[in-house]
């Protein structure tokens, strides 16, 4: 008889799912789902409210990624008004988000998927967190600790808010950057930048080399990528045009509000996640491992390959290393880590920029807008991928609909398809144990996703699965809407 493996809940993770395994009678995986078990409703509850109000809003969608959601959501803002935002204004919005990619990416390395690789994948379970970490290394410890704090009090420096930010306003920003502030911000980026020089050193030299079997061969699917790039092909996190990129590598640059024209989604009754895929293409929608169809990945190794090359020193010469050894495209999934960190060293040296700009500290960071009729695209990388916000206003400026797709959503059926990769390729005639189990977790926080961002009211209904099991966990009863 098969057998049904469950893991729940996913660990390490934003927001809550779970993994179920199906065996066949040999002990064998005839099938894998990653089902999303939470709700939220932005899109609906956004319509009827002042567009203007957006920004402050979509914060709240999730705690840990608040700015890059208020940055997406202001640019939706410039483009409902019809308006250029203040230069001024964009350099201080990229400076924010500059420092809030570099909080989110230590949090991510070191506190959801570096215990994975600190401790080890068959660690047990109890060791096999952020304390274990802290406990092996106490020293790099104090250093994460301490890096992050830093960049929360950068934040609350240039915005006046560590998270749920209100300064990035239609037209700009609403808080000028005062010299004083200036010279305080400088030294502690500058500590920021050599936080990301350690980091990515101590991972090329004690993680990396000792995984890498599991990175060419766990989780390894073939997809294409999408990401934003400067018009010179640099990378660029806070604005630029989309590049979608085939997997041999042929490519399409399209503006933001174009992304309709490459970009449709497909639904699936057991999860709350959408399935963006790639219409332009012409295949249709298919998450078939040896054939898929459509399938696109976002986030940071996504990033590192739809780029020319990086618009900084540092995070250049990591980039070429990085190529040297896995080309491009590169379609190993637990290479988001290492592409991680060449974007933390990026995102370090892009704040020290921001900062040594002259301009940064002019008084003057906004224009005026005037509610009118129309539609808006905004668009950012976050740290989980591309993040759109589209939204259509009446003559009054109030919201008329809404559609977001987040970097998780789009990478929906890719988690899908390495978790499934790993999972066959791991558990072979029934055997397996944590440690198995916990590889094929670590599918999905090697795209360090977002599920609170990412969800979504499907067709107007929510859908239930409830189950009653008994004492020893038997289903004795279940209801399905």
């Amino acid at each position: 008889m098969g057998k049904t493996l469950t893991i729940a809940p996913v660990t390490r993770i934003e927001g809550h799912a779970k993994i179920v395994i199906q065996l066949n009678d040999e002990g064998n995986v005839e099938d894998t789902k990653v089902h999303v078990v939470e709700l939220r409703g932005f899109e609906k509850f956004c319509i009827g409210r002042p567009v203007e109000e957006l920004p402050r809003i979509v914060t709240s969608i999730c705690g840990v990624c608040p700015w890059h959601h208020h940055l997406a959501s202001a640019k939706a803002n410039d483009a409902v008004f019809g308006v250029e935002p203040h230069p001024v204004g964009v350099k201080l919005r990229e400076l924010a988000h500059s420092i809030a990619q570099c909080e989110d990416k230590i949090l991510h390395f070191y506190f959801l998927a570096g215990a994975d690789f600190i401790m080890g994948p068959g660690a047990d379970y109890k060791e096999r967190n952020i304390f274990g970490v802290l406990n092996k290394l106490p020293d790099v410890g104090k250093k994460v600790a301490l890096t992050r704090f830093l960049g929360t009090q950068m934040l609350n420096i240039v915005s006046g808010k560590k998270i749920h930010p209100v300064t990035a306003v239609p037209g700009g920003y609403s808080k000028s950057l005062t010299e004083a502030e200036k010279q305080k911000l400088l030294p502690m980026a500058q500590e920021m930048l050599e936080f990301a020089k350690f980091t990515i050193g101590y991972a090329k030299e004690n993680i990396f080399p000792n995984y890498i079997d599991a990175i060419k061969t766990l989780g390894v699917i073939k997809t294409g990528f999408l990401g934003t790039i400067r018009e010179d092909g640099a990378l660029n996190l806070y604005d630029g045009k989309l590049r979608l990129m085939k997997p041999d590598g042929s490519y399409e640059d399209f503006a933001y509000d174009q992304y309709t024209d490459y970009i449709s989604e497909h639904v699936e009754p057991w999860t709350y996640l959408k399935f963006p895929y790639a219409k332009k293409w012409g295949e249709g929608f298919d998450m078939n491992l040896d054939a898929p169809k459509g399938i696109y990945r976002t986030n940071t190794l996504a990033r590192i390959n739809v780029c020319d090359k990086m618009a900084t020193p540092l995070a250049q010469a990591e980039l070429e290393i990085f190529r040297n050894e896995f080309g491009r495209p590169a379609q190993h999934t637990l290479l988001y880590h290492w592409a991680r960190l060449i974007e933390l060293v990026y995102a370090a040296e892009r704040v020290i920029e921001l900062l040594n700009d002259p301009d940064i500290t002019s008084k003057e960071t906004r224009v005026a807008v005037t509610p009118r009729a129309a539609r808006g695209v905004g668009c950012v990388e976050a740290p989980r991928g591309t993040l759109i916000h589209d939204y259509e206003t009446d003559e009054k400026g109030m919201i008329k609909s809404v559609n977001l797709i987040v970097g998780t959503t789009h990478n929906n059926a890719p988690i899908n398809m390495s978790v499934k990769q790993a999972a066959t390729t791991l558990i072979q005639n029934g055997n397996y144990d944590q440690g198995i189990l916990n590889q094929v977790e670590m599918m999905i926080r090697a795209h360090d996703p977002c599920l609170s961002c990412a969800t979504h009211n499907l067709d107007g209904a929510i859908a239930t699965n409830l189950e009653i099991r008994d004492a020893d966990g038997n289903v004795v009863a279940s209801m399905k809407n």
